[in-house]
């Protein structure tokens, strides 16, 4: 840990948003309540009513490595050791690890049992480093804090947005950058996609709550940007809901725009010659990022920060969330990207944070495999989103978010260095 990355921020604004804000019966405010349950239980010492309200959150999580900490802890608190030690091997299963059975004196009593030093064991395992990719090239403007990124075949051009300096640059494999445009409001500027069949690019630009990058009046602000490939004006500037975040986004194959509000919950619509958004989700998520089209036109699979990958039905607002099994760590997804029967994610909420690949079945519907691409290395930093371009995937990884603090300043001492783009052949993954 040690590092606050924007979707966590994106959490505390959900929790803080008045339940009013969301839809009647919406994940948001269902997990608020289990949120606020949970703490007055704790907060009270009554461990059964605690237990109880922690396994309707993992049920509700859809079994989260997160969810499944949250149960075992409760579990210790009833002296059920025996459940507690098995939910604390499925997160490892899950490939993830976590200091707090060393530290925290709740699971102190676990010290002692047999099975405590497989699971001690099994997450040292799970913090070791992996390097499937190399590097293919770096962006030499440090104080960027590039967010997402892009590929203009046509151009031979990647396309990166910038946080900090609310721009969209393009760059070369040389990392040589030009500027594309600036943000009409002078926001952050998060998501790029760009639609080479329309010459258009699309992007979000978004007031962070409670960061220095933009004016506190504007907090919670976002809006949906279109230019013009070519010569980068401004077409279109399309507001989103208040309070929120329009953060992330993925185009269809006839040009509309799919955008997820990370902040309010929402999955949203532009038509491809529109100028409006129209809500696409019954209100299933808590905070989705990088919506990611089906092969058939009609699903989205929607990565949620908290529950996992929910697949959505465009039609009827329906979602079925894909199963972890058991031995899957879906949550903490930043970017999503389809190839070729594989979903490739970057899991910037995990623990270690990660990028991997995750193959399908046949019916798209079931993960069968994970194949991890990097995790706990020197290149990896805090890895943001990608972008699959013909045989390789590449992703940007030491983004910088991870040495700024939660208001978006410098932490002390900290050295900016530049972000990374890194490459990994899809074809054997």
């Amino acid at each position: 840990m040690g590092q606050i990355h924007k979707r966590a921020l994106l959490l505390l604004l959900i929790l803080a948003i008045p339940s009013s804000a969301g839809q009647a019966d919406s994940a948001v405010e269902r997990f608020q309540s289990l949120q606020e349950k949970l703490q007055k239980s704790r907060s009270t010492n009554d461990w059964q009513s605690s237990l109880a309200t922690a396994r309707e959150l993992e049920q509700f999580l859809n079994g989260s490595p997160n969810s499944l900490l949250e149960t075992a802890r409760a579990e210790m608190h009833v002296n059920d050791l025996t459940s507690a030690a098995r939910k604390l091997e499925e997160f490892v299963r899950m490939g993830q690890s976590t200091g707090l059975i060393e530290t925290s004196a709740e699971f102190a009593p676990l010290h002692e049992q047999a099975r405590f030093s497989e699971i001690q064991n099994g997450m040292k395992a799970n913090r070791s480093p992996i390097s499937l990719g190399s590097m293919a090239f770096g962006l030499t403007d440090s104080a960027l804090l590039a967010e997402d990124l892009d590929y203009d075949r046509d151009a031979k051009r990647f396309f990166v947005t910038s946080v900090r300096q609310k721009r969209i640059l393009s760059t070369d494999e040389s990392g040589a950058s030009r500027e594309f445009a600036k943000a009409p409001d002078h926001w952050p500027v998060l998501a790029i996609k760009i639609d080479r069949s329309r010459g258009l690019l699309w992007a979000t630009e978004v007031a962070l709550q409670g960061f220095i990058f933009a004016p506190k009046e504007d907090w919670g602000r976002s809006a949906v940007l279109c230019y013009d490939l070519k010569s980068g004006r401004l077409l279109r500037r399309i507001e989103g809901p208040h309070p929120g975040a329009l953060g992330d986004m993925t185009l269809a194959a006839n040009g509309d725009v799919f955008v997820s509000d990370g902040g309010g919950g929402g999955v949203y619509r532009v038509l491809a010659k529109g100028d409006a958004l129209e809500r696409v989700d019954a209100g299933d998520f808590i905070s989705p990022q990088t919506p990611v089209m089906h092969p058939d036109g009609k699903h989205i699979f929607v990565p949620d920060y908290v529950r996992g990958i929910g697949l959505l039905e465009i039609a009827s607002k329906q979602v079925r969330w894909l199963s972890t099994e058991g031995r899957f760590a879906l949550n903490g997804i930043d970017g999503l990207y389809f190839d070729g029967g594989k979903l490739f994610a970057v899991q910037n909420g995990t623990s270690p944070e990660r990028v991997v690949s995750f193959k399908l079945d046949a019916t798209l519907t079931t993960i069968v495999s994970a194949t991890i691409i990097e995790r706990s290395t020197p290149t990896l930093g805090d890895p943001t989103h990608g972008v699959i371009v013909d045989d390789g995937f590449y992703y940007l990884a030491n983004s910088g978010w991870d040495v700024i603090d939660d208001h978006g300043s410098m932490k002390l001492g900290a050295i900016p260095s530049e972000a990374r783009i890194m490459r990994v052949q899809v074809k054997g993954l």
